[in-house]
């Protein structure tokens, strides 16, 4: 049965996903980028973001390969796609990834600006859905075809589906970070109320792996 997952999401220790003042130059926020040291040297990120040899083949790169197995299709924060507000002045942005994104199955992109579906190389395809997070779920899970679906972030997007006890199982990367600002994943929620609760934890030196999933 398809599941909803989220996978090798990388929190700060105050619980931040991204730092403050996101922007073109910045798009994991002020000190955001140094939340994911554990992953860039990994086997996976160098084949599947980079496109390069070699890397890691450590915890860390065990968790990074999990992330990508047996999924049919990606959700998306608008701000995941891109750092474009409001409404959309032209097809040029294409995303943060070059002509290859390493997403290889549908992708829909949640927005309140209607925009034609973007057919990238590597069988990645953008669907821009403006009726929210129930649609977009179901419009992926017929995308996967029985496979899983993967909830890549924003925190606000996660968050969403959270509150709604839609997400079956979280794996989040906690950085040995402080961030102070930013956007916090659980601020707010009551997770053991919305029934989640934690059933794995592995330690490394560059992050704690927790496996959350739902009762």
């Amino acid at each position: 049965m398809s599941k909803l997952r989220v996978n090798a999401f990388t929190l700060s220790l105050d619980g931040y996903g991204a730092g403050p003042d996101q922007d073109l130059q910045n798009p994991l926020g002020i000190g955001g980028q140094s939340l994911h040291k554990w992953v860039v040297g990994t086997r996976t990120f160098r084949k599947m973001v980079l496109g390069a040899e070699g890397g890691t083949t450590d915890i860390n790169e065990a968790f990074a390969a999990r992330s990508f197995e047996n999924l049919g299709a990606w959700i998306l924060g608008r701000n995941m796609f891109g750092p474009i507000r409001g409404e959309w002045p032209d097809d040029n942005w294409k995303g943060w990834w070059g002509d290859n994104p390493p997403y290889h199955v549908p992708v829909f992109v949640l927005t309140h600006h209607k925009r034609a579906s973007l057919t990238m190389e590597g069988g990645t395809t953008f669907h821009f859905v403006t009726d929210g997070i129930h649609s977009t779920l179901e419009q992926a899970k017929s995308a996967a075809g029985g496979k899983d679906v993967r909830v890549g972030g924003g925190v606000s997007t996660i968050r969403q589906y959270l509150q709604e006890k839609l997400i079956d199982e979280m794996h989040l990367a906690i950085s040995p970070v402080l961030l102070g600002r930013g956007e916090n994943l659980f601020a707010g929620l009551d997770m053991p109320k919305l029934g989640y609760q934690c059933i794995e934890q592995v330690a490394t030196e560059l992050a704690t792996h927790v496996i959350i999933k739902r009762a």
